[in-house]
This record gives C-alpha cells, sequence and structure tokens, in this order.
C-alpha cells in the first residue's frame, strides 16, 4: 500500500509541476464580487469568457483574477443569484454585486448519466450538499445522511468502520440485495466506505422508479450519486481539516448487582418443578462485577484530511489525503483507514476534455468478538473478574450452568483477529464536443480490493469452559476486480421557446469475487508477523476456495424536453443482459420510464398572483430491477458429503445424494412505482414546501416458500420468484431560510417520510413464513411473513397477565403461578402455537429529521434532530435464557416475586416454561428522538488569520448522539438486520456519543 500512496504523490506532484500558464498575449483582469443585499464577499462565483470554456472562480475571499481578451466578455454566475455580464472594454479591474435571484430552482441537481436544473426535474431526487455532511461527526458518508432526506431510513452501526444499514422507501426484497446502487463518479459499487466525508462534493438520491430506470438492473433499491471534489481554476489551494474526540456509551442498561442477581437465581430454583435448593446460602453479596464497567470504555477517535486544488485554464487538479483513527468503546477494538485520491482535468483542446480519478484505500482493525455484548448481558455479577491468585474468575465455580458461564475479560483477552482491507478505484474519461450540439462521453472505470479477516486462537485455559487445548489460525480472503466501461452520446439544444436534451449510451460490466478459506491447527506464536498456514499441523490444514463471476451488458436511452419552462417531459428506456441468468428465458429486461412536469407559475393566469412565487406539479412511472439474488441458485446440486460415505470391504465409498429443491428458473426481481408530486414556494422562495405520494410494488420477488420434510430434503424450503411487495406512502419537506437586518442568516428545514409496507401475494397462500430465529434459546420463531400484512412481523402469544397462583394456573396444563399468563385465541382450552398472533412492525412507519442552519457574523451553528416513530423491537437479550443470565435492574425491580406483586412482569424463572417464548412482553416500541448533530463554530476575522498566511482559520465544537429520548429498555431501539430478522436486539452494539473539537484551515 505504501507504493501506491507513492506512486500517486508522485503523480500529484507531476501533475502541479506541468499546470499551463495563461496565454500572454491577454490582459489580466481582477476584481471582486460581492451579495447585493449583505454586501459580504461570494465566493464560488464562476466566471467565464463568454462563448468559450475558459474561465475561473472566486476564492474563499470573493477574489478573482482571469486572463482575458481586451474586447471580451465575461459572464458571472452563481447558484441562487441572477447572472451578470461584464464587457471588458480594456479594463483591468471590474467588480460586481450579484443580487439573489428568486428562482432558487435553477440549482442543479446530480441525475444519472448528466446534470439538471432543479425546475426541470420530473422524478423525486433528493440531495445533500458536501458541507453538510462535512459538519458531521459522522466516518461513514452514509451515516451523514440520517434525518437529512425524507423516505430515507439509515441504521447506524456502532461498530467501527461499519456500514449503516440505508433503505429508500421501504424494504421491497426478500431474498436479493436490500442496499441501493451507488454511483461514484461514474463507478458502481456496494458500499462506498472507502470514501473519506470530506472528498464529497455533494450525494443525490434518486427515490422514485423514473429516476432511477436509466441505471435499470441494479436500480430496485434506490440508487445513490455521489459526486467528488474537483480541482478549480485559480491559485493552488491548500485545506486542512481535523477532528480530535472522544465516544462515550450512553443510555447504559443498568444490570442487577451480585446480591439482586443472587436472590433472583434462588427465586428461579424454588419455581423449578420439582423446587431445587437455592443456589445461594447468602445472598448478601454486594455489588460484585460490573461487567459493562469492566469491558467498555470511552474511546478516542481522530480524522485528519489534507488537499490540495487549483488549475490554469487549460487543467485542474485535486489531491487529497486522509486518516482516520477509531477506537471501539470495547477494549482492544480500533480502526484505522488512510486514503489517497487524485484527480485531474484537461482541456486538451476547445471540442475535447480528458480526465481521470484514482482513489486508494487501506483500513486495519483489531476487531472486538461478535458475541461479546451478548456474554456481557448476560455474565453473573457474582463472578470476579480475576481471583486472588490472578487466574480468571471462573463461573463454573459457582455452578451456573451455561447460561452463564463465561467470563467475557477471557474472551476479550484470548480474542486475536484483525481485518484488512485495500482497495484501489478510479475512472477515466474522455468527452468531446462536435458540431455544436453533440458531446460524446466514454468512461473506463475499475474497482479492485481485497478484504483479508485473520483469525487467531491460542493454546489456553481460563476456566473448563473458556479453553483450547491446540492453536488456531483461520484466513478468510476476498478479491474482487471489476470493471466498467461506459460510451454516451448526447444532443442538447435549446431554441426559441423549446430545450431538448437526447441521451443514448451502452454500459459493459464485469464482476468477480474469488474467496479463500483456510486453516491450520497448532501454528506456534512469535508475534503478529508471523503467523503463516505452513507451520501448523500438515494433516490440519485445509483449503476451500470459491468465486463468483458475471458479466452485464446494457443499453440506454433519454429524452428530456421543456416547452416554455412550463412543461417537462421525460422518458427513458434501459435493456440489461445479465450473465447470472443465462439458461433461462429472461436474460434480457427491459425497463421503462416516464415523467412529466407542469411549472404552473409560469403560466400567464398566474402572473398576478402573490401566493406562490413557484408552483410545480409532477407526476413519474417507471420500471427497475434487482439483479442482487444468489448465483446459480436453478442449478441442482448433488450432496457428498461426510455423512454419505460408506466402508465396504474396508475400502471407503463416497455416496451422493439429491437432497435439496430447486426452482426451475430464477430471473431478476421487478420494482415498478408511480410518483407523483407538488413543489411550492412562497414568500419569494423564502419557503419552500415539497408534498410527494408513492407506490412501489415488487413484482415477482424471490422468496421462501416452505416444503413438506416428507420429501426427503435437507432444506424445509425453496426459493422462486413468486411474492409481490407493495411500499406505498408520502413524504413531506419544507424549507425556510432567509436573512435578517441585523445580519442573521439561516435556514430550517423539516422532512418527514410515511410509508405502509405489504406482501401483496405469496404463491404458497395461507402458508406463512416464519423466520427470526437467530438467537432465540426457546425453539421458537419470532417473525412471520404472510399475504397482507408486511414484511417480518413479530409473532407470537399475547401477554394477558402472571399467574399468581398455582390454583390459577392449575387450569392451563405446562403453566404455574409466577409465568406469563397468555391469552387463549381459538377458545380450546389449551395454549399452542395455535394461539400465536401478530406483535409488532419492526418496519418503521415514520421517519422524520430537523435541520437547522444558523450564522452571525463569525459563528455559525448547525443543529440537527431525527427520529422514528411507529416502530417496534422484539428484546432478545432478556428472553434469550438457558437458566442462570443475569437480569437488568428494570426487570428485578419490577418482577414477579408472590401473589399480588406483579401482573406485567414474570418471575425470575423467564427460561421455564413458555416464558422465554417469543411473546409481547418482549416486543417493545422502537420509537425515538435523537439530537443528531450540533456543532458550534466560529471562524477568525480575515485581518487576524491573513497575518498568519490563512485565508480562512475556523475553529468548531461538535457533538453528535448526545441527547437521545426513548422508551426501549435495551441500549439503542436503532436495530437493523435482514427483512425476515429486522428488529431483533440480540447483540447491538450500544449506542454512543461523540464529542469533538476540530479546526478547518485553508491556505
Amino acid at each position: 500500500m505504501k507504493r501506491i500512496f507513492t506512486r500517486i504523490s508522485v503523480l500529484a506532484a507531476f501533475c502541479l509541476l506541468t499546470i499551463n500558464v495563461a496565454i500572454a498575449q491577454n490582459i489580466t483582469v481582477k476584481g471582486k464580487v460581492i451579495d447585493g443585499g449583505d454586501k459580504t464577499s461570494l465566493p464560488g462565483v464562476t466566471i467565464l469568457i463568454k462563448g468559450t470554456q475558459n474561465g475561473t472562480q472566486t476564492d474563499a475571499n470573493g477574489n478573482y483574477s482571469i486572463s482575458a481578451p481586451a474586447n471580451a466578455t465575461l459572464v458571472f454566475n452563481f447558484i441562487g443569484y441572477t447572472g451578470q455580464e461584464q464587457a471588458v472594454n480594456n479594463r483591468t479591474t471590474i467588480d460586481v454585486v450579484l443580487a439573489s435571484s428568486t428562482q432558487q430552482l435553477e440549482q442543479v441537481v446530480v441525475v444519472g448519466y448528466g446534470t439538471q436544473r432543479k425546475i426541470d426535474v420530473t422524478g423525486a431526487v433528493g440531495a445533500v450538499k458536501g458541507e453538510d455532511i462535512s459538519k458531521q461527526a459522522s466516518v461513514n458518508p452514509i451515516g451523514a445522511l440520517q434525518g437529512k432526506v425524507a423516505g430515507v431510513s439509515i441504521t447506524n452501526v456502532g461498530t467501527p468502520g461499519g456500514s449503516p444499514q440505508i433503505t429508500i422507501r421501504g424494504t421491497g426484497t426478500i431474498y436479493g440485495k436490500t442496499g441501493p446502487l451507488y454511483v461514484v463518479d461514474g463507478v458502481w459499487y456496494d458500499d462506498i466506505n472507502f470514501l473519506n466525508p470530506a472528498d464529497i462534493a455533494n450525494i443525490s438520491i434518486l427515490k422514485d422508479a423514473s429516476s432511477q430506470s436509466i441505471f435499470g438492473i441494479r436500480a430496485a433499491n434506490g440508487v445513490v450519486l455521489v459526486t467528488t471534489v474537483k480541482g478549480k481554476r485559480g491559485d493552488a489551494v491548500i485545506n486542512y481539516n481535523g477532528t480530535v474526540g472522544v465516544q462515550k456509551v450512553t443510555n447504559l442498561v443498568e444490570m442487577a448487582n451480585a446480591s439482586e442477581y443472587a436472590t433472583a437465581v434462588n427465586e428461579a430454583y424454588s419455581l423449578l418443578v420439582p423446587p431445587a435448593a437455592p443456589l445461594f446460602a447468602n445472598t448478601n453479596l454486594g455489588e460484585g462485577t460490573d461487567w459493562y464497567d469492566q469491558a467498555l470504555r470511552n474511546a478516542f477517535v481522530t480524522n485528519h484530511q489534507l488537499s490540495i486544488s487549483g488549475g490554469t485554464e487549460k487543467s485542474t487538479y485535486n489531491f487529497s489525503l486522509g486518516y482516520l483513527n477509531q477506537d471501539g468503546i470495547v477494549e482492544n477494538n480500533n480502526y484505522k483507514r488512510y486514503t489517497a485520491r487524485l484527480s485531474n482535468d484537461f482541456q486538451v483542446f476547445q471540442p475535447l476534455k480528458i480526465g481521470y480519478n484514482v482513489t486508494g484505500a487501506y483500513s486495519k482493525s483489531k476487531d472486538a468478538p461478535t458475541s461479546i455484548f451478548r456474554a456481557l448481558y448476560s455474565a453473573s455479577p457474582v463472578v470476579p473478574v480475576f481471583n486472588a491468585d490472578g487466574s480468571y474468575g471462573d463461573p463454573n465455580a459457582f455452578n451456573l450452568g451455561n447460561g452463564s458461564n463465561v467470563n467475557p475479560q477471557a474472551t476479550l483477552d484470548f480474542f486475536n483477529q484483525n481485518t484488512s482491507k485495500y482497495k484501489i478505484t478510479g475512472n477515466v474519461y474522455a468527452e468531446l464536443k462536435f458540431l455544436q450540439n453533440f458531446t460524446f462521453k466514454t468512461s473506463i472505470g475499475g474497482d479492485f480490493g481485497q478484504e483479508e479477516v485473520r483469525g487467531y486462537v491460542p493454546k489456553y485455559k481460563a476456566s473448563n469452559t473458556q479453553q483450547s487445548t491446540n492453536s488456531k489460525l483461520d484466513i478468510d480472503r476476498i478479491e474482487n476486480r471489476n470493471w466498467i466501461i461506459e460510451n454516451t452520446l448526447t444532443y442538447d439544444k435549446k431554441w426559441n421557446d423549446h430545450s431538448l436534451t437526447v441521451l443514448a449510451g451502452q454500459t459493459a460490466q464485469r464482476n468477480k469475487m474469488y474467496t479463500i478459506n483456510a486453516e491450520a491447527m497448532n501454528v506456534p506464536y512469535s508475534s503478529e508477523g508471523d503467523l503463516y498456514l505452513a507451520l501448523g499441523d500438515a494433516a490440519s490444514r485445509s483449503l476451500i476456495d470459491k468465486g463468483e463471476l458475471s458479466t452485464f451488458t446494457s443499453y440506454f436511452a433519454r429524452v428530456n424536453y421543456g416547452f416554455k419552462n412550463k412543461y417537462l417531459l421525460n422518458a427513458s428506456i434501459r435493456r440489461d443482459g445479465a450473465s447470472q441468468f443465462f439458461g433461462s428465458d429472461n436474460v434480457w429486461g427491459n425497463f421503462p420510464s416516464i415523467g412529466a412536469g407542469w411549472v404552473i407559475t409560469n403560466e400567464e393566469f398566474m402572473k398576478d398572483q402573490k401566493i406562490f412565487s413557484n408552483l410545480k406539479l409532477r407526476g413519474s412511472w417507471g420500471k427497475v430491477g434487482n439483479a442482487g439474488v444468489p448465483f446459480n441458485p436453478s442449478t441442482q446440486t448433488v450432496d457428498q458429503s461426510a455423512a454419505l460415505i460408506a466402508i465396504f470391504g474396508g475400502i471407503p465409498y463416497t455416496g451422493a445424494s439429491i437432497r435439496s429443491l430447486v426452482p426451475p428458473q430464477l430471473f431478476w426481481e421487478r420494482s415498478a412505482g408511480t410518483d407523483v408530486g407538488l413543489e411550492m414556494g412562497f414568500l419569494n422562495n423564502r419557503l419552500n414546501v415539497e408534498v410527494d405520494y408513492y407506490s412501489r410494488k415488487t413484482e415477482q420477488a424471490i422468496f421462501d416458500i416452505p416444503v413438506l420434510g416428507s420429501l426427503g430434503t435437507v432444506n424445509s424450503s425453496i426459493i422462486a420468484n413468486q411474492a409481490d411487495i407493495q411500499n406505498r406512502g408520502f413524504e413531506f419537506l419544507a424549507t425556510w431560510s432567509d436573512k435578517t437586518e441585523g445580519g442573521l442568516t439561516y435556514s430550517i428545514s423539516g422532512n418527514v417520510g410515511i410509508n405502509n409496507n405489504k406482501v401483496l401475494n405469496v404463491t404458497s397462500g395461507a402458508n406463512p413464513i416464519y423466520k427470526g430465529g437467530a438467537g432465540l434459546t426457546s425453539g421458537y420463531l419470532s417473525t412471520r411473513t404472510v399475504n397482507n400484512r408486511p414484511i417480518g412481523e413479530f409473532f407470537g402469544y399475547q401477554v394477558e397477565g402472571v399467574f399468581q397462583t398455582d390454583a390459577e394456573a392449575a387450569a392451563w396444563p405446562g403453566f404455574k403461578k409466577g409465568d406469563f399468563k397468555f391469552a387463549d385465541i381459538n377458545g380450546d382450552g389449551v395454549i399452542d402455537l395455535r394461539d400465536r398472533v401478530v406483535l409488532g412492525n419492526p418496519n418503521p412507519k415514520f421517519t422524520y429529521g430537523l435541520n437547522t442552519n444558523f450564522a452571525y457574523k463569525n459563528f455559525d451553528l448547525t443543529l440537527d434532530i431525527q427520529g422514528v416513530a411507529d416502530v417496534d423491537v422484539f428484546n432478545a437479550n432478556l428472553s434469550n435464557r438457558f437458566g442462570n443470565e443475569n437480569y437488568t435492574k428494570d426487570f428485578f425491580d419490577n418482577r414477579w416475586r408472590g401473589a399480588g406483586t406483579s401482573n406485567t412482569y414474570a418471575s425470575a424463572n423467564l427460561a421455564g416454561g413458555l416464558n422465554n417464548a417469543p411473546n409481547s412482553f418482549y416486543v417493545e416500541k422502537g420509537d425515538y428522538i435523537r439530537l443528531r448533530n450540533i456543532q458550534l463554530g466560529y471562524t477568525l476575522p480575515q485581518a487576524v488569520s491573513s497575518k498568519w498566511k490563512m485565508q480562512k482559520l475556523r475553529v468548531f465544537l461538535n457533538a453528535q448522539n448526545a441527547v437521545n429520548l426513548f422508551g426501549y429498555k435495551g441500549f439503542s431501539p436503532e436495530v437493523g438486520g435482514t427483512p425476515t430478522n429486522a428488529g431483533i436486539d440480540t447483540n447491538v452494539y450500544p449506542l454512543f456519543a461523540t464529542y469533538n473539537f476540530g479546526v478547518n484551515v485553508t491556505f
């Protein structure tokens, strides 16, 4: 990796040294551009020589310098302001005052394969600026979007280096990939965790099928378009952004102490049948061990980014380096990421422009055990961390059984797993303008990465249940080699009242993944650098490899037409072919879309009205696909496992059996969607409101269908295209932006998304799909998916109360005093599987966000609030019990401990009978509201910063997730998961707040 960074650095230096100088015979024009309202300078204003592509931009202080012919005309443009032209007339100084535009919809929005004015967009597109992302403490750019865009649900993970789970307008697939397609500067990805948030210029989220359909088979779950920072004409500008801070666990779950635990365990033993003797003769054991306090910590985090950018009339460049060091809140857990990015654009001659961008990323982490939070939750407080002689406290010394037989400290101390990732990605492009209205662009991109997970278990003994008699080395390696080639031809013409843009294109892609899993026993340990499989026992060494290879070819076209800036039409078609469906009748798929818009305020009959400064009605329809389904699912495989080996005459013969069913054909999932939107501007566009209604239907989604065990198969279900899934809802966005006479500039933006998820049809009819058994000790499944109900609903017994006496429980076989009393739904006098009902919905109905920005003189303040509502969580931490796991303080204080003590909480014998079966007691409301981010910044006066040779110096304090309000009794109600296992909290990484101090410096 060091070689890669070295080469990138050398290339950057070379590019900087070869920058062209301005043409000598032109005169140099200088000046300053200011706001006509508050007279402040305007950075980033574009200045072009009329009739050419030559130009520059104003710097951080609004100043500019450009070489231009003495008789030229300069064109000044800036988003949100009315453009202006100035004739040079041999002048060497031209100062310009720009007036704020009343047409905020002139701003440019990135869409598939191009850009559009917002006023011309007929689909549902959410946009977030890079500066709003950089103000977040999130180390992943997607995490920074939480609460920013209506209809976009993001579930963050606490694991350092982890990627958030993002859902756009509800879950539309079960068996396929649920994440969106990410397109970064024209290259396609499944994840953008390798990107430094500071390298992002803007993000567009395509939410409706019309805007997504140009991406065809990968767009069914939404598309996220990322544009990275480019160089700008002008002198070299050096930027440094750095933060340092601490991460602290919030909403820590309080557990029972040693005395309380011993009391509860003795009570549980007394309720066994027959009753058992108390485990603890003395329950006065004090506080005991607080395992959370022992293993968790305040974690250090620091993030740094250094960039240099600039350019001339002929070329621009941007080079950046990034470094992230994040400790996990669990001891020994750490994640480091190094990034380097270089982009260059060259205007070879007037019609031809070429460029490239390349990103290198390397990360390494010291991982934490995946089950550590479950272990900390269940660990007994009566067990010491260490004994007096220095040995580990042994749960077996207290006869605690299998429920609490782990010392979490020993788990952490003997866990040795490192993960390293390498990635080189980017693209090269050429863009040729010809015949005045035509532009041909070709782009070649690649994504080459490797991930390696190295795990080592030493020979050790912490206790009889925590030991390893042999050392073991595991190495898992995943290699990705992907490339994409795209060619587009664009015709763009404006004449009289008409505007027409026609796009035609072709794409070819190849994705290859190769995986190796290897292990060896008895590998000696001398240092981290000496762990090799060859050092292990030869007989124990094993290696398994596998791979996936898929190719795609696509053809697409789009037409955008506008008349008098009033009537808008957008139509597209994409035809995709995928190799993974070769052999079926569905190798090729067609994905059309159409959208229309009507800017009502541009009609003559609206000229004299004073209510709306903008009123636009738009509607769209389209089809998209999801090719992210299992590879070769329709191939019948023959099982030749060791269980089928037979020995005859001392000679082993490998048997074979067909023990699984597969469908005859599988094809990609198709999604058809409709969107109707209304955009309104009031009070000279200081208030902007958008309302959307959408309906999206996934047709023939791949889905599990149960099969009879009598068929002799090892699998209890098959998969096939046999379900329809609907997501339908509304989105609201309102933004108020203004500036007071006293100099306060502010904006307040609120968004709400409402989504209703439902399975419309499953071929299996009334046969539900039961899932959600991961981590459950009762043997029951906790979710059900069935016709006319949401995906993955929680399903189990409805608690009506708690049996107070054995006499009361006698009428119900298998129950006793202190047990949950379940509703007899079918009234047959027996509690069994037929009495289960719907308990809750893990799919949030409401998501919302409130985002504010304030600026006064040299101070700036950002405050973001985010939340979800009408969602449920299954608290499996409490229900997963073998017997002697610890209890929460809440449960201990409210448990049933005799007649009349509680009719809500069961007795301490949660592992007994059906008490730990999925039931309504464990299903809690997952609603929350959170102060997602607050940042206070101060920019030093220029008179001060200039003395230090700085253009700008800003310092700031930042807090993320500092305030969290929810009623859930776990660490966090923000629980993700696959569609049929969503919302089940068994081992969630605790929520933490991040407090940062940061510096932004521009030279």
